[in-house]
């Protein structure tokens, strides 16, 4: 279990993050269009999985774009923008916000949360995701996690940016 807080308020996680070094757990999330992704889905590319409570706050959406502009540039990598809104309301903050080619997906009917450690289990955002990147090579490996240690922060995106290299 880790300990994270909320504007300084202590909440906990469900587990902890997978080990760098160790395989990734597969999921299976919802895409845009009600159907489903996992991790084969996007085989052969290195992955960042952006993960957040929810795409209606201003840090998430932060995340979103940054994340959209630095790392999906990228040849032969993806950024998964995962969070447990449904895929309406991510489809209307992509649009609203003009970002366009993110990838989006939701945890919503899955185990992904609990499986990767991020699953809040107390506060008013209990059953959320914790905000937390991991990147994955193209093999599905650990490269590297950040469980950030305040939700009302963005992650260190310098670090996740450069286990891409």
């Amino acid at each position: 279990m880790a300990s994270i807080t909320l504007q300084g308020d202590t909440i906990n996680t469900s587990g902890e993050l997978p080990a760098v070094g160790s395989s990734a757990p597969d999921f299976n999330l919802v895409t845009g269009d009600l159907g489903e992704a996992t991790l084969a889905t996007y085989a052969g590319k290195k992955k960042v999985l952006n993960v957040f409570p929810s795409i209606d706050t201003g840090i998430c959406a932060m995340s979103v774009k940054a994340f959209n502009a630095k790392a999906a540039e990228q040849d032969g990598v993806v950024v998964l923008n995962i969070s447990a809104d449904l895929p309406f309301a991510q489809g209307r903050f992509c649009g609203a916000e003009g970002i366009d080619g993110a990838i989006t997906l939701s945890s919503f009917r899955s185990s992904f949360a609990g499986d990767y450690g991020l699953e809040i289990v107390d506060s008013g955002l209990k059953g959320l995701c914790s905000r937390a990147v991991l990147v994955l090579d193209a093999d599905n490996n650990v490269l590297y996690t950040e469980q950030v240690p305040e939700i009302a922060q963005e992650p260190d995106y310098a670090a996740a940016l450069g286990a891409l290299a």
